[in-house]
């Protein structure tokens, strides 16, 4: 019983994590796993950390102290397929959000709120202690999280195409029962041709420079050397 009453307390805290537009749906699913394209239109890399976490009243709410994680995505807007590569260290198990994951691409500019977009697998712990994945996913997406005002999931509709258009717009992160509003959270920033910078992070227990920029996995490769492998779309 008691039991019982912790989950349903924290479940409560993890939902207004959303604002009260928002609310649960439940397990929706759409998006599909799917094998990496051979080539991306663009790519973007956040540096998250705690300090970055905002409540829906648009306050910072600090996440798990100390925490930090690197999320690096790839996007062909063409097939509409974002593949991640994401590494936090320094949070405790076990995740938990009102939507079908933990962890997300949220809408919203710096220091505001927003409601998610997009819901990735959440990181599995390794015997480093670090929580790691990578994969890709095709939209169309849903969060399980849906508009109160319209009743729509609020990945419907959305497209890798409109971070790309405006990466400012858009904050990656991950949720845990210890802090449901946020464990850490960073900016979008676009990778440009030749390197990778980092996304607008805040400060973690080391500063941002001393962080890895990169976590290891499937797309690293695609990232590091002569830049990331990107393919232009044809203009009129």
């Amino acid at each position: 019983m008691i039991a019982s009453r912790t989950r349903a307390v924290l479940c409560s805290a993890a939902a207004l994590a959303f604002g009260a537009a928002f609310v649960p749906t439940g397990t929706a699913g759409a998006e599909t796993m799917v094998a990496e394209p051979d080539s991306f239109t663009s790519a973007f890399t956040a540096m998250a950390t705690p300090d970055m976490v905002i409540n829906p009243d648009g306050v910072v709410t600090p996440g798990a102290a100390g925490a930090y994680g690197t999320f690096n995505y790839r996007i062909n807007s063409d097939l509409d397929v974002i593949c991640y590569d994401i590494t936090v260290e320094g949070i405790t198990a076990p995740f938990m959000s009102p939507a079908k994951t933990a962890t997300h691409i949220h809408q919203a500019p710096a220091g505001k709120p927003g409601p998610p977009r997009i819901a990735f697998p959440n990181p599995i712990e390794q015997p480093s202690g670090a929580f790691q994945s990578s994969g890709c996913l095709k939209g169309p997406f849903t969060t399980g999280v849906k508009n109160v005002d319209t009743g729509i999931d609020t990945g419907v509709g959305f497209t890798v195409k409109q971070i790309e258009d405006d990466p400012a717009a858009f904050f990656t992160d991950t949720h845990t029962a210890a802090n449901p509003v946020g464990a850490v959270r960073g900016q979008l920033t676009a990778v440009p041709l030749g390197g990778v910078e980092t996304g607008a992070g805040g400060t973690a227990a080391g500063s941002p420079a001393e962080l890895p920029l990169l976590p290891i996995g499937a797309g690293l490769a695609v990232l590091l050397g002569a830049g990331v492998m990107l393919h232009r779309k044809a203009t009129a």
